[in-house]
């Protein structure tokens, strides 16, 4: 039974990649502006505008936050999945990640390999991972345009050549994107203490 839901959880994952139809959105956050929260960006089918539990409240400072943490989670996750998928396949950094020669291809996947990591190797991420949140992801000159937009008057990659509708399309795309990761992640994760067989990934 449990492996039925898990099953049927990552086919709901990966629906969340498609992005069905023109995205029509506000182009602002302001909830006051809004006519029809199932019009916002990210309110897609089949749930629309999702707060069952009103935690947003009519709160445009608490929308704006929780868009913000969204997009963090989300683009976390994509990285983590991304990198559970290489990792298995068996690739790897070349070197060391410490003195001692312990190589990054010795590190187990999963959760496994948070005791494998050396505890100077992971002082080592854990710094590193410290200086992107404090120093570099974020929104230093206060020119973004929504939440989550870390350009920074530097790194466009020709955004603002796009048109508004193929911005907006590329803003959801990333939305159902983290959203599919988020799940996937878990999933696997769930997967390997299960020792469940998952497609592409095999048995874990």
């Amino acid at each position: 039974m449990f492996k039925s839901l898990l099953l049927l959880a990552f086919a709901t994952s990966v629906s969340a990649f498609g992005v069905t139809g023109p995205v029509t959105v506000q182009t602002t956050t302001s909830l006051s502006a809004f006519v029809d929260y199932d019009s916002e960006l990210g309110a897609q089918a089949p749930l629309g505008f999702w707060d069952p539990l009103n935690f947003l409240d009519d709160d445009e400072e608490k929308f704006d936050r929780y868009r913000y943490v969204e997009l963090k989670h989300g683009r976390v996750a994509m990285l983590a999945f991304l990198g559970e998928v290489i990792t298995r396949a068996g690739i790897h950094l070349p070197g060391t990640i410490d003195k001692s020669g312990t190589t990054f291809d010795s590190i187990p996947n999963g959760w496994a390999a948070i005791g494998a990591i050396p505890k100077e190797g992971f002082l080592q991420l854990f710094v590193f991972v410290g200086l992107l949140e404090l120093l570099v992801m974020k929104d230093i000159t206060g020119t973004g345009e929504f939440p989550g937009d870390f350009r920074n008057e530097a790194l466009d990659y020709g955004w603002d050549t796009f048109d508004e509708e193929e911005q907006m399309s590329k803003r959801s795309i990333e939305l159902s994107n983290g959203r599919a990761a988020m799940i996937g992640s878990l999933l696997i994760l769930i997967s390997e203490q299960l020792h469940l067989t998952l497609p592409l990934l095999g048995e874990m």
